[in-house]
């Protein structure tokens, strides 16, 4: 029995991450339950990976990796080599000595190795590369069969098949081969000369039946030139039958006086509708129908094709067509219009009964399923030649996938970046290393939320090409972060991208922004309110000019003078200044306190009391960003991106902080500290800080607070 697979694990993230470093571990990543995996799922674009090797992967092409397809390959390239090692490599080539080809896909996956390095004039070379795959797809289609079971018109070399090739494409339909050409399959090929097969018993059919074929092969014509104007020859007859039934219908039925009052006053051409809908000939009682005189002009063109295919060859050459004569034609055709019924559905009947016979004459089906026959022959070449392909990218990218999927040991190492890591975003004096690409900023944010992390989106333009990214900023402080400021985005490729923030969801950024927090909102809101203090006042100063220039430009004369200003109200002014008096007095009175008590204080304890104020202030927000931290969680940010994260991979506050570098200067760096145009320091603050201080001692000494009797 064979022992079960010893694992190795490391810590990272706040979570046991699994060590895979071996092909053995590859192999027997089968049995590692998958509670255990961080990723279960991962899409197979926006992310740092190789397309086409996870197209491959991508077993069910709905554009997501999962699991069992990510065992599915290991499973798939393990077997194929001799030793599994091998996929631990990341090497783009494979010796082919190293082609495992004791059972049959191994041996005809090395068949086709050799059979594509002498393609490239490479017979004696003991191994394959990607780069000798690189025109994998233009060797394919150039083989004169794919494997793919479509024939193209291209394929065929006789003239005559070919055009039978073209003919099933028009009447059945197509699909494209492996090229890109379209030809067709069995399916379409059975489909077609199996219509065409009944297409021509049908036609026989009709050609054995004399009372069908009236005309022979000019029957078809006949009968279109019939049908062209039948019901308005049966329309013209029964109004004669009519008017012979009742003598006054005549008129009526040949239409009236005001009808053809109502077109006179219109443009009229045989073409017009008004005309067509007039009847054929002048109605009366049992009257023949005369080819030559007093017809419809909207319907003479159609009458003589009548009288050329039909009459004459039934009837011979009769100038008039009678009602009895009308009722034999209808009869002759009956027969052929019930034929016309039973049709076969289908468009092979376009190409006419003298092409589809000879097409089935010329045994076309039998050479035609023959060609698709070789096709498929070489199905199982080709696939092999495929697997090549798809061998060396499994040798080259399933290591660094692994890697990323059923661990996060690029990210959480540091030493390479992550496949959704796509690149480093330069904005406001940082570098954020972790950056993902979003194609739905809205409803990325709606989710990423959850993470806890501080995120600006931007949209990144380079030329013409647009994206957009989520950049994690997990250092430093948020002060300038809003929408509209600009930076730099280099990709993967090291390529610059402009870069705007849209969009931020603001959250902690480090316990030193916490403790501040308290001490810049305050600033901000003293600022912000002497400002509006200032320019209050500054409008009002400048109101009240205005006004006076006015008033002294005024002559003020009879019902027109101002009305006097009230007296100054005493007592009321006294009221308000004796409230600011007590607010003022019990702000002095905290004041004092606080002072009062450093002053009590030994010298070398008073720092420290200022420190724990300070800590006391701003020890809520700490708690609060510290708390938040500790839970800042990357799979949010990802599951918005179509990732299925099956841990809870945390970002703490050191792995934050590597993951956004600060700017510092270069280590042995020369820094002057004299800066020209630095602001001139003035001394009157500090000389009006000591006055207020000794004023301020001098209070307290006076009202005995230290201690004066």
């Amino acid at each position: 029995m064979t022992p079960p697979h010893t694992w190795n694990f490391f810590r990272a993230g706040g979570f046991d991450q699994v060590q895979i470093d071996t092909g053995a571990d590859l192999l027997a990543l089968k049995d590692l339950d998958q509670k255990l995996w961080v990723a279960l799922s991962c899409p197979t674009r926006g992310i740092e990976f190789d397309t086409r090797t996870l197209d491959l992967i991508d077993s069910d092409a709905d554009g997501r990796v999962r699991a069992n397809e990510v065992l599915a390959a290991i499973a798939w390239a393990g077997a194929l080599l001799k030793n599994a090692d091998l996929l631990v490599e990341g090497a783009d080539r494979l010796v082919l000595s190293d082609i495992d080809d004791s059972f049959d896909e191994g041996k005809n996956l090395l068949l086709s190795a050799r059979h594509i390095l002498k393609s490239l004039g490479k017979s004696e070379a003991a191994q394959i590369s990607m780069s000798d795959m690189s025109d994998i797809e233009k060797f394919v289609t150039g083989l004169q069969f794919n494997g793919d079971g479509v024939i193209s018109p291209q394929q065929v070399a006789e003239a005559g098949l070919r055009s039978t090739v073209d003919d099933i494409i028009k009447c059945a339909g197509s699909v494209a081969d492996l090229s890109g050409e379209q030809g067709v399959s069995q399916e379409i090929a059975d489909q077609f000369f199996e219509q065409a097969a009944a297409f021509s018993d049908w036609y026989a059919q009709g050609e054995s039946d004399a009372v069908i074929l009236v005309l022979g092969d000019q029957t078809q014509h006949a009968a279109d030139a019939f049908d062209a104007i039948k019901d308005k020859v049966s329309d013209y007859f029964t109004r004669c039958q009519l008017a012979a039934f009742d003598p006054r219908a005549a008129l009526p039925l040949s239409r009236s006086t005001e009808d053809y009052q109502q077109l006179a006053a219109q443009n009229l051409s045989a073409q017009s509708v008004e005309v067509a809908n007039f009847p054929l000939a002048g109605i009366a009682a049992n009257k023949p129908l005369s080819f030559t005189t007093g017809v419809n002009p909207a319907w003479q063109s159609r009458l003589d094709a009548l009288h050329a295919k039909v009459v004459t060859p039934v009837l011979g050459k009769n100038e008039t067509l009678d009602a009895a004569q009308w009722d034999a034609l209808c009869v002759k055709f009956a027969a052929f219009e019930a034929w016309q019924d039973q049709m076969p559905q289908g468009r092979v009947g376009g190409l006419g009964i003298t092409r589809i016979r000879e097409i089935l004459d010329g045994n076309h089906k039998a050479l035609v399923d023959e060609l698709i026959a070789c096709d498929k022959a070489v199905e199982t070449e080709v696939k092999a030649i495929h697997s090549v392909e798809r061998l060396l990218r499994y040798k080259r990218d399933l290591f660094v996938l692994v890697n990323n999927f059923v661990s996060f040991r690029n990210f959480y190492t540091g030493r390479e970046k992550g496949i959704f890591q796509v690149g480093t975003l330069y904005l406001d004096g940082r570098s954020c290393q972790l950056t993902v690409k979003v194609a739905d900023v809205v409803k990325h944010a709606a989710f990423a939320a959850m993470s806890g992390v501080c995120l600006a989106y931007c949209e990144c333009v380079r030329g013409s090409d647009k994206m957009n990214i989520a950049a994690a900023f997990t250092a430093g402080d948020s002060d300038y972060l809003m929408v509209g400021r600009n930076g730099i985005f280099y990709d993967r490729q090291g390529r610059d991208w402009d870069a705007a923030i849209v969009h931020i969801i603001d959250q902690p950024i480090s316990i030193r922004q916490a403790f501040w927090s308290p001490y810049k909102k305050l600033s901000r809101a003293i600022s912000e309110g002497l400002q509006k203090l200032a320019a209050s006042r500054a409008g009002t100063a400048g109101g009240n000019m205005f006004k006076a220039v006015v008033d002294a430009g005024k002559v003020v004369t009879g019902a027109h003078a101002e009305p006097p200003k009230p007296a100054f109200d005493v007592g009321k002014f006294a009221g308000i200044f004796a409230a600011i008096g007590l607010a003022i007095g019990a702000i002095g009175g905290i004041l004092a306190s606080v002072v009062g008590g450093m002053l009590s204080l030994k010298f070398w304890q008073i720092p420290l009391a200022l420190a724990g104020l300070m800590l006391l202030v701003s020890c809520p927000s700490m708690v609060l960003a510290w708390f938040k931290l500790k839970r800042r969680n990357l799979a949010p940010i990802l599951d918005a991106n179509g990732w299925a994260v099956n841990a809870r991979a945390r970002i703490n506050i050191p792995f934050g902080t590597s993951l956004t570098g600060l700017a510092s200067l270069p280590a042995g760096a020369h820094r002057s500290l004299v800066d020209p145009f630095a602001d001139k320091n003035t001394l009157w603050p500090y000389y009006v800080l000591i006055a207020a201080g000794i004023c301020s001692l001098a209070g307290l000494w006076y009202v005995g607070f230290f201690g004066r009797h």
